[in-house]
């Protein structure tokens, strides 16, 4: 995994890019597990959404680091 990313000549720490795309990712996912009904079955609905950001967090950082050289 590489540890620094080359954006426009600035050098940003690869956790920070991924911090943005799962962001991204659970505010899109948000919305969906609204419509499913989802959130009724869970206790703690911001404790719910840690748990999914960082799991999405987790499957981004595996999959940088076997695809990306």
């Amino acid at each position: 995994m590489r540890y620094e990313i080359e954006l426009s000549g600035v050098l940003v720490p690869s956790l920070l890019v991924w911090l943005l795309v799962a962001y991204a990712l659970c505010t899109i996912l948000r919305p969906v597990f609204q419509r499913a009904g989802l959130y009724g079955l869970v206790w703690h609905r911001a404790l719910f959404d840690l748990a999914v950001f960082v799991c999405v967090l987790g499957a981004i950082v595996y999959l940088s680091s076997e695809f990306l050289p």
